[in-house]
């Protein structure tokens, strides 16, 4: 029974990645031949070809480049999403807070990584230190968004109940209010472990010693298209990975999402 009911999952999981498979099957095989047949110059545009040629003679170099942003990235993004959730929740339970703070949060948002990156400079230097806040600065406010909203939909009988069994406001809240919440915060992780490492590389390139912002640049300086392919290659890719860890996270913390189905909704 349990056999059968995990070749299931594999066989549905497998009908839904084999058209994402195809689609970039096909999507690489016209960019190849369009790179080809059109004898496009390599400094336009590379083909995929030439792209993982590159990545692969300059992998010895790419990689610590690389470390260097994951690092950024890493740390960033797990005091994004600390600080997130915990100014969520401040928010959630002080109108005072949310009165004075979500605009400030607001406006740090709408800054320009451009604008903000000279201050970064002059206070930390070319350090790693001064990519981490940059890119914990900009990765929680999805969070702390999603935090509040999923907070404020939680239905009240869920307080209600646990207040009835005497349980404390503040037992409540961290037990069963976040519990309960916890789906619509992971999408606000979701949302910021989309653009963490680009952002990281976006803040490299404006000011850094080295990462995957600093190889872009020289890459870009040079006029070698293939290596600015082969870095952005490899943002996506390293995205993709934290994407999937958030994912499992999620699974392993919460359970699959149809879990917390009602299941005499359809009653």
């Amino acid at each position: 029974m349990a056999k059968a009911h995990v070749q299931h999952k594999l066989l549905d999981m497998m009908k839904r990645r084999i058209p994402t498979v195809i689609a970039i099957v096909l999507l690489l095989a016209v960019w190849e031949a369009w790179v080809r047949i059109g004898h496009v110059p390599s400094t336009m545009i590379a083909s995929p070809s030439e792209i993982a040629q590159a990545t692969v003679e300059t992998w010895p170099t790419l990689w610590p480049a690389t470390q260097v942003t994951l690092l950024e990235g890493t740390v960033g993004f797990l005091l994004a999403v600390a600080c997130g959730i915990l100014i969520g929740i401040l928010l959630y339970c002080s109108r005072i807070a949310d009165a004075a703070l979500f605009p400030l949060l607001s406006a740090a948002q709408t800054m320009p990584l451009i604008s903000i990156a000279p201050l970064f400079l002059i206070w930390f230097g070319f350090e790693i230190s001064g990519k981490i806040v940059i890119v914990a600065v900009f990765g929680l406010f999805p969070i702390a968004v999603q935090t509040i909203r999923g907070l404020e939909a939680v239905p009240q009988f869920y307080s209600d109940v646990a207040l009835t069994c005497g349980a404390t406001r503040a037992w409540t809240l961290w037990h069963v209010k976040l519990r309960v919440a916890a789906r619509q915060i992971y999408g606000g992780i979701r949302v910021s472990a989309a653009y963490i490492f680009a952002t990281a590389a976006t803040a490299e390139y404006l000011g850094a010693r080295k990462g995957l912002g600093i190889w872009l640049q020289a890459a870009y300086n040079s006029f070698r298209t293939p290596l600015i392919f082969s870095a952005t290659l490899v943002i996506i890719a390293i995205t993709g990975v934290l994407m999937c860890l958030v994912n499992l996270s999620e699974r392993m913390l919460l359970g699959p999402a149809g879990d917390d189905e009602d299941p005499d909704a359809g009653q």
